[in-house]
């Protein structure tokens, strides 16, 4: 059993790919369109991907029914400061260090309104 990949629907499938790709350093790994809809994937080292679903039609998806999608960072002030500067992201949470847990996390929103935790790995 292993996690493959969460799903949501974006109207601006370039300003993801420009977000994720550009601004987290994920790569586009595959897409494909079935039913009319395309399918365009995002991963980093994992296997795991986040999966964007487009069409040509305005869905004004509600990313409220989604608490938060998860990207492991190598520099939390950079990575915010880029996506502030870059892609006018808000910043939900300001960063904070979980000591337990050896990691810093900040939460800020993505071009579609979606909660995207930042998680940058502090432990030498």
């Amino acid at each position: 059993m292993d996690v493959l990949h969460a799903a949501i629907w974006v109207d601006d499938i370039d300003a993801q790919l420009a977000f994720y790709c550009d601004g987290l350093g994920l790569e586009q790994t595959r897409e494909f369109d079935l039913d009319g809809v395309t399918n365009t994937y995002v991963a980093g080292e994992s296997d795991a991907e986040i999966q964007f679903k487009h069409d040509d039609t305005e869905r004004n998806p509600e990313p409220a029914v989604i608490d938060h999608l998860a990207v492991e960072v190598a520099d939390m002030s950079e990575t915010i400061e880029t996506l502030v500067e870059r892609y006018d992201s808000e910043v939900v949470d300001d960063p904070r260090t979980v000591e337990e847990k050896g990691i810093q996390i900040a939460f800020v929103t993505d071009p579609e309104g979606y909660v995207v935790e930042l998680i940058e790995n502090i432990e030498a």
